[in-house]
């Protein structure tokens, strides 16, 4: 099921919160001690900048996979800092190594992090505040390519961000993408109500999804609906990419809120009323659109406002995934706005290397 958890800093009290929580995730996800070790640096590095130049802001650490691969055996903890602070006024100098200003903090700062890191990079802006996310995997995931392993390789990547109401223990809403040759199929799930039954639904919906990502996106959600018939039933949003023919497919049962950008353009993908694994629909509708290189989608529950608005920043879908799922998340909520349900965010977007001349 999707453990989650999101801690509050508002002050240096809960930097302790901070590590011990990414600790009890590393230990979830079987990640080794030195793997552990290094989180916990980031976690604590992050979470302090939190408190000295941010006045306050989130931490929120999911159990997920690499972005840009589809390595199902490499678990990842994610540890994303949202905020709504000044934002970081020189980005290049704050990521090199061993830079702070923080005369409390470690003395690692974000360069330091990113070292230590899997994966890391951030969002910042003046107007809105800072975005940083960090993964970290075991050890033996960083090993040499074992004998007759063929490495992933995609044009896209994905990620996504999963909050659970309330700082609850799981979330009822899951995320997921596979690769079946050409196909790479993003699904985002959002069990019935929240708490434990409505992650068993939705995790049963990843896990049947990996053994259907041959099949486009209408008939996926008809064989979740007979998977998900013990469960409470989830609203479901699938989207499909076609990396030979560069077209992108998207069906949905229920308010699962779907974007597309392509060209500077944002379109609404509709999803159908219903419940899979309840109510299921007689037609399924599935949409088709031309996916281009600056082409960003994003999936959400309806934990999100469906008034949100689209990132502005047209140099964001170059950014990591879950940093974008992260920004439209901090942005379509406030202490004035707050979390209505389990929230998730999920994004396809191009691999950068693939934008270079």
């Amino acid at each position: 099921m999707s453990r989650a958890w999101d801690i509050t800093v508002a002050d240096s009290t809960r930097v302790r919160d901070v590590r011990v929580a990414t600790e009890a995730a590393c230990a979830t996800a079987g990640l080794d001690t030195d793997s552990m070790a290094a989180a916990a640096l980031v976690a604590t590095e992050l979470a302090t900048n939190l408190v000295k130049h941010a006045v306050g802001g989130r931490i929120v650490i999911n159990l997920t996979g690499p972005a840009a691969t589809l390595a199902a055996d490499a678990p990842c903890v994610q540890i994303t800092s949202l905020d709504h602070g000044p934002g970081i006024a020189d980005v290049p100098a704050a990521l090199r190594d061993g830079y702070t200003t923080a005369t409390s903090s470690l003395g690692a700062g974000l360069g330091t992090c990113r070292r230590t890191s899997d994966a890391f990079d951030l969002h910042s802006s003046s107007e809105r505040g800072t975005v940083a996310v960090a993964r970290i995997r075991t050890a033996r995931a960083r090993s040499p390519r074992r004998a007759g392993a063929i490495p992933a390789r995609t044009g896209v990547r994905a990620g996504s961000i999963n909050v659970p109401l309330d700082h609850a223990e799981h979330s009822g809403d899951a995320f997921t993408w596979v690769r079946s040759g050409s196909l790479v199929t993003l699904m985002l799930a959002d069990g019935l109500g929240h708490g434990g039954k409505a992650a068993e639904a939705s995790t049963t919906a990843v896990e049947d999804l990996r053994r259907r990502a041959d099949l486009p996106p209408a008939e996926i959600l008809r064989h979740l609906h007979t998977a998900l018939r013990p469960t409470r039933g989830a609203t479901i949003g699938i989207a499909q990419l076609d990396e030979t023919t560069g077209q992108l497919a998207f069906a949905g049962v229920g308010n699962i809120g779907a974007r597309l950008r392509s060209a500077g353009t944002w379109q609404p993908l509709v999803s159908h009323p219903g419940i899979v694994g309840a109510h299921f629909p007689a037609t399924v509708p599935q949409h088709r659109a031309a996916w281009q290189p600056d082409s960003l989608l994003i999936l959400h529950s309806d934990g999100l406002p469906s008034r949100w608005t689209p990132p502005r920043d047209a140099r964001l879908h170059t950014h990591d995934p879950a940093v974008v799922a992260a920004v439209v998340l901090r942005d379509g909520s406030s202490a004035a706005l707050p979390l209505r349900d389990d929230t998730s965010v999920a994004v396809l977007a191009p691999d950068p290397s693939d934008l270079l001349p």
